[in-house]
């Protein structure tokens, strides 16, 4: 099997930065110490740079089958290794839904073909399919998605015995889209009279508003405190939101939360500039909104930060607001964005570390994954401090587009590994061969 030693670099993980090196074994990391030799191993020299555990991205849409005009698994997921995002979690919003166990092992076949980081698919839940979620086998899927609201697809599960029975049943983790439909139909129905064709990206965040957010999310909570459920609400929006949860430690809590990049990046104020390109289902809002997510990701009420990478073509983002989709890309900067937060003095590197690596393993049972650790597998990355500025010829979307155009990052990803496999160096894919499928623990 071949070794690779990275020699001397600052291992951030599980709340401390020690300078060691680190022996790759094949695919798992066979050794942390201070000072390591070996006598066939490549050696990669690392003085300077952070060593962190790959990022583990709990939300990705990679539009695979049957959206791959706007992505595919292999063109997002080389995107993602060049972020330093090692493993993923995809959505079950594609064409087909992956609504049955066998549509969600097409997708699965897919993936053991095309897949560079490693993988898991949730589970897709309709009004009528509650026998099919009822199957998912937690041990190999990363859990049951349900849109409480509609986004990009038709996949609303708005039945109240439906999803009652699905809380009180569910074989695994629920994560949840938590809009109330009512209220935004309502919203755009009114802004529609009285905008008419001035409707734009300005007017996003009335339309899909707090309260849309904050009724569909305490209802979930309400259900999942009804039926002991285990319960992952995803892209927080709202400061209002966050009182729905607690700082308890991550492993005894049974209703979690995540937040997005672009919801701790952007706010209502960039619409003006950024228009369709930032437009999100949730609604990015206020910055009140955004400082009271901050302040919930730093004190433990929100657990995990994620993207929900979700990209449109250049000409579908430019059509008029009402017509253009909501979503865009993210995994290639996702990490870039948290290190300037860290540069900018607003998370340390430890916190950022336990937001997308520990707390992703630790909330979905991700099975020796998302630490660097002695037998975990080797998916590392090392960050260098060098200033990148995002331009599209740099790019790996399928898309071609990013929010962050124009942004020069302080830090950029120098190298990723994939199950002990060098996938992403000197700014280049390394063509090494396929991710791994994610096993995991069981939750109950």
């Amino acid at each position: 099997m071949k070794s690779v030693i990275i020699k001397q670099a600052q291992l951030v993980n599980e709340g401390k930065i020690i300078v060691s090196d680190l022996l790759i074994k094949g695919e798992r990391i066979e050794r942390i110490d201070p000072n390591i030799s070996h006598p066939n191993a490549e050696v990669i020299e690392a003085e300077g740079m952070y060593l962190i555990p790959g990022a583990i991205d709990d939300q990705v849409h990679f539009r695979e089958p049957g959206l791959t005009h706007k992505g595919n698994i292999y063109s997002e997921s080389r995107a993602a290794v060049a972020g330093g995002v090692t493993s993923f979690f995809e959505m079950p919003n594609t064409n087909p839904q992956a609504v049955t166990q066998a549509l969600l092992e097409d997708k699965y076949q897919i993936a053991a073909k095309n897949a560079l980081a490693n993988y898991s698919f949730f589970m897709g839940t309709t009004n009528d399919n509650y026998e099919e979620v009822m199957r998912t086998n937690p041990l190999t899927t990363c859990g049951i998605k349900i849109f409480m609201g509609s986004s990009t697809g038709n996949m609303l599960v708005d039945s109240p015995s439906t999803l009652d029975h699905i809380f009180a049943n569910a074989p695994t983790i629920i994560a949840t889209h938590c809009e109330d439909e009512h209220t935004v139909l309502s919203n755009l129905a009114q802004f529609k009279s009285q905008f008419g064709d001035k409707l734009n990206a300005n007017h996003h965040p009335q339309i899909r508003n707090v309260d849309a957010c904050y009724l569909s999310s305490s209802m979930a909570v309400e259900l999942a405190k009804k039926h002991g459920t285990r319960l992952h609400i995803l892209h927080i929006s709202t400061a209002k939101e966050t009182e729905l949860f607690t700082n308890e430690p991550l492993a005894s809590k049974r209703i979690t939360a995540e937040a997005c990049i672009h919801h701790l990046w952007f706010s209502d104020q960039d619409y003006s500039q950024k228009g369709n390109w930032i437009k999100w289902n949730p609604a990015i809002k206020s910055a009140e909104d955004r400082a009271g997510i901050w302040k919930a990701l730093l004190d433990g009420r929100i657990d995990v930060i994620a993207t929900d990478h979700a990209p449109h073509t250049i000409a579908e983002k430019e059509q008029a607001y009402i017509n253009a989709p909501s979503g865009g890309p993210l995994v290639q900067q996702s990490i870039q964005a948290m290190f300037d937060f860290y540069a900018q003095g607003k998370i340390s590197l430890e916190m950022l570390v336990q937001k997308t690596s520990h707390n992703p393993a630790i909330l979905f049972k991700v099975k020796d994954r998302g630490y660097l650790r002695e037998g975990y597998f080797a998916d590392l990355v090392l960050v260098k401090k060098r200033p990148e500025l995002i331009e599209r010829k740099n790019l790996l979307y399928h898309c071609g587009w990013s929010p962050f155009e124009g942004h020069t990052f302080q830090y950029s990803i120098d190298k990723t590994f994939i199950n002990g496999n060098l996938a992403w160096s000197g700014g280049k894919i390394q063509e090494f061969g396929n991710g791994k499928r994610i096993d995991f623990n069981p939750y109950f």
